[in-house]
């Protein structure tokens, strides 16, 4: 168990230590399981300094190769968090590696979650495991009918919610979350993101029942008006509202008065922020070769007679299988594809049946499928040309530079159209 000046050193959720103890960001987690309608998931934003904003996102081995630059960089850092770019449980394989591996080569650290917590409660107990000490949670409501102005939709496995029961499942799961964090023994945050009009009239019924909840600090956040949102044409809320509105939420719940709004990759001091000086750290990290995943050891490949990648995924009726060969490749079997037809459960059947392959070739893919098989973990690689060019990319790590030479026109014989791998 840490000490209360070890868990004081969390400059977030002590102002105090916002002089003294800094904070990196692991941009690990690219996916999201709701669509809030402030949010825009355009998140490739240099210039921007908001929460859901990265400029890379970093699987767990580049994220800890990141974090032991950073840590060199700026031996000021107590905290090692994740808070996106989309939420860490709706990326739980990647969140719990990067927990695990930062653990085992940083005791030292506090951990630090963010998260809108739908997909929290099934990792409670993992998360206690780690050690993890600070976990925020955003609630925007604890009213359904007002939930529901908030959220577009929600993600609960395999089935989407809209509406009112959207809002019903995320607040319960919100309040189960809280409850098992308390209960483990972890401090929590939870921020409230003010929105004129929908919930700045609400915040108080929220702290009400954050209080309840034994929560140990509200920050309450003026929504940051994002264009080509539903939200966006809303305006800030003001100092004076923002003072008020925080003063009666006090009454119940300690407030957070020093929020930055921090960057999914923000790194330093809250005082002294390094993000910027330490992009370019972050940008190198990112092309750095993943690990072979050994569960993963196969490439799946679309193709029309077995030399080119030269069919969209919804044309394959079946999937060649290659593996590596030494310093080659060979073809190992061909897999039939689901029938056609079935919706979203045609997508997770041929998920299962690539559950072995690391990434799979095509010319094409929908948003659809390409969410499922990554969220599945097999990375859908559009490109054209070359069978063997493809195999290359994935075998030797450098798909992200691959795929951006080939956008830039690079190579005639094989252009790549995009990796699907949450970077944009």
């Amino acid at each position: 168990m840490r000490t209360m000046r070890e868990l004081n050193r969390h400059p977030c959720f002590n102002m105090g230590a916002k002089s003294e103890c800094g904070r990196v960001h692991l941009p690990v987690a690219p996916k999201c399981n709701i669509l809030c309608n402030y949010c825009n998931r355009k998140f490739d934003c240099v210039n921007e300094s908001r929460p859901g904003v990265t400029s890379a996102v970093l699987p767990p081995a580049q994220a800890i190769a990141y974090l032991e630059r950073v840590l060199e960089a700026e031996p000021r850092i107590a905290v090692a968090g994740i808070a996106g770019p989309g939420d860490p449980f709706a990326n739980p394989r990647e969140t719990m590696e990067i927990l695990r591996l930062i653990r085992r080569r940083f005791p030292e650290l506090l951990l630090c979650l963010a998260s809108n917590g739908l997909g929290l409660p099934p990792y409670l107990d993992e998360l206690a495991e780690h050690q993890v000490s600070h976990v925020t949670v955003t609630v925007n409501a604890v009213d359904p009918d007002i939930g529901t102005k908030i959220y577009s939709w929600v993600r609960d496995g395999k089935q989407v919610h809209r509406g009112r029961k959207a809002a019903e499942v995320l607040l319960s799961r919100q309040l189960k979350a809280i409850a098992g964090l308390k209960d483990r023994g972890m401090v929590v945050k939870v921020n409230t993101i003010v929105i004129p009009g929908i919930n700045d009239r609400h915040v108080e019924a929220v702290a009400r029942k954050m209080k309840e909840l034994r929560v140990d600090l509200l920050n309450c956040m003026p929504v940051y008006p994002n264009a080509d949102t539903p939200f966006g044409h809303l305006h800030e809320p003001g100092p004076e509202q923002m003072a008020e509105i925080r003063a009666e939420a006090e009454e119940f719940v300690p407030q957070m008065r020093h929020c930055t709004r921090c960057r999914a990759d923000a790194v330093g001091l809250l005082n002294e922020d390094r993000t910027e000086e330490l992009r370019d750290c972050l940008s190198a990290c990112s092309q750095l070769p993943p690990p072979m995943d050994e569960t993963r050891p196969y490439v799946a490949v679309a193709t029309r007679e077995g030399a080119l990648v030269n069919l969209h995924l919804g044309e394959a009726g079946s999937f060649q299988i290659w593996g590596p060969n030494g310093r080659d490749f060979r073809l190992l079997e061909e897999r039939p594809a689901p029938p056609a037809g079935g919706g979203d459960h045609r997508w997770w059947a041929l998920a299962e049946i690539l559950k072995d392959c690391r990434a799979v070739l095509v010319s094409a893919i929908g948003e659809t499928p390409k969410a499922i098989l990554t969220e599945a973990g097999t990375l859908p690689l559009e490109m054209s040309g070359l069978i063997e060019m493809g195999l290359q990319a994935v075998y030797e790590g450098n798909t992200v530079s691959f795929l951006k030479a080939r956008r830039g026109g690079l190579a005639k014989g094989c252009q790549a159209k995009g990796l699907g791998s949450g970077c944009g």
